[in-house]
C-alpha cells in the first residue's frame, strides 16, 4: 500500500462511501495477499523502502504469473528476479508489456512508470565476464526508480582503467563493486573512496576461484575497513542494499 492508496481509502471514509468495517477489510486486503502458494507482502515498500519481489527460480510460470496478477491488481510494478529463458517466454505471452533482460535474468511489469528517485550510485565491474552480476544490479536499480552510474572492465591487472574513473566516483553516495577470481577491486576501491562500498564476489574464474568463493573470502577479508560483502553472483542483493543507503542520505 502507498500513500496514495492510503489517502484515497480515508477521503472515501470521510466522504460516507465507505464505513468503517468496509474501510478497515480494504486496509487489510491491502497489506497481505494469501495465494495459497504464496503470501504475497503489499506492505514492504512501506516498511523497506523498495516492493517485494519474486525470485523466479523453483516457481513454475503458471505461479509467477498468478503473483504477478496480484501485483497489478494493487497497483503495483514487479520484478522477477532469476527467471529462465523458457519461463520468460511463457510469462511474456501474457504480459505483452514486461521488460525482459536477458543477460540479468530480470523481468519487470510496470503497472505505472516509476517514480525517478534521486541517488549518486555507481556500478563497478572489474572484468566483461562479471556482466551478469552488473546488469543484475543495475537493472534492480533502475527498476526502482535509480539511474545508476556503469564503469565495466576496471579490474586491477589494469589499474589505470579505474584511476581514470576516479572523478566519477568522488561523489557518489554508494559504489557496488562486482568481481571475480581474486576479488581485488572492492579492496582497492574502498581505499580511494569516502562512499560505502557494497562487494560482490562473482563465480568467474578458474580452478582454485571454487566458484566464487575466493572472491567472497578476500572480501569479507578486505584491509580497507567499512568494505560490506553480499552472497555470490547477488547483484541484485547488492542493489537492495544500495537503496537503503540512499533512502537514508
Amino acid at each position: 500500500m502507498n500513500s496514495q492508496q492510503l489517502n484515497d481509502i480515508l477521503q472515501r471514509l470521510a466522504a460516507g462511501e465507505l464505513d468503517v468495517a468496509a474501510a478497515a477489510k480494504t486496509l487489510s486486503s491491502l497489506e497481505t495477499a494469501d495465494l495459497g502458494f504464496a503470501q504475497i507482502d503489499h506492505q514492504r515498500a512501506v516498511r523497506c523502502g523498495f516492493s517485494e519481489v519474486i525470485y523466479g527460480d523453483g516457481k513454475s510460470a503458471d505461479q509467477i504469473a498468478a503473483i504477478i496478477r496480484n501485483f497489478l491488481e494493487h497497483a503495483s510494478n514487479v520484478l522477477v528476479t532469476r527467471l529462465d529463458d523458457t519461463a520468460a517466454t511463457a510469462l511474456a505471452a501474457e504480459f505483452p508489456q514486461a521488460v525482459h533482460v536477458p543477460t540479468a535474468r530480470l523481468f519487470a511489469v510496470f503497472h505505472h512508470q516509476p517514480e525517478k528517485r534521486h541517488g549518486r550510485v555507481a556500478v563497478l565491474s572489474a572484468g566483461t565476464s562479471d556482466g551478469a552480476v552488473a546488469d543484475e544490479a543495475s537493472e534492480t536499480l533502475r527498476f526502482f526508480g535509480f539511474e545508476p552510474r556503469c564503469i565495466s572492465d576496471v579490474g586491477v591487472a589494469g589499474l589505470h582503467r579505474l584511476l581514470a574513473r576516479l572523478d566519477e566516483l568522488a561523489d557518489c553516495q554508494v559504489i557496488i563493486a562486482i568481481a571475480g577470481m581474486e576479488g581485488a577491486l572492492p579492496s582497492v576501491v574502498g581505499g580511494l573512496v569516502r562512499a560505502p562500498v557494497i562487494a560482490v564476489p562473482t563465480s568467474v574464474g578458474y580452478g582454485t576461484s571454487y566458484d566464487g568463493i575466493t572472491a567472497l573470502l578476500a572480501m569479507l577479508n578486505s584491509c580497507a575497513s567499512g568494505v560490506t560483502v553480499t552472497n555470490i553472483d547477488n547483484g541484485f542483493g547488492a542493489a537492495c542494499a544500495a537503496i537503503r543507503i540512499l533512502n537514508t542520505t
